[in-house]
């Protein structure tokens, strides 16, 4: 098992997750981070520091796409290990639906 990052990132990037994450597994995009499910090691401890709620577990049903996605972009996108500033209107997009559709970027963010 693993924890994926879902579309209620995007625009959100709030990075809390980033700082609990004890090998260094997310990886950041232009508007959304990802996990790399071959470095996640379960432990959970990001998905309570997630304010837009963005982290799931992948037994939950229907996240097949996410692990995926967070699979692809983990391998293209940088490391990133230290929290940085959410976009000045991440609360803006906090629980807005079909982001992904209006707004996922595969851009690489800046990492480390």
């Amino acid at each position: 098992m693993t924890y994926v990052v879902t579309d209620a990132c995007i625009r959100c990037k709030f990075m809390d997750c980033v700082e609990v994450c004890p090998v260094d597994c997310f990886y950041e995009g232009e508007n959304m981070l990802v996990i790399n499910p071959s470095e996640c090691i379960d432990c959970g401890v990001c998905e309570p520091e997630c304010p837009a709620e963005a982290i799931l577990p992948d037994t939950e049903s229907g996240l097949e796409q996410w692990l995926e996605l967070n699979a692809k972009y983990s391998a293209e996108w940088p490391n990133i290990t230290a929290k940085k500033d959410a976009p000045a209107d991440a609360d803006d997009h906090k629980g807005e639906e079909g982001k992904f559709d209006k707004y996922f970027s595969a851009e690489p963010g800046e990492g480390d």
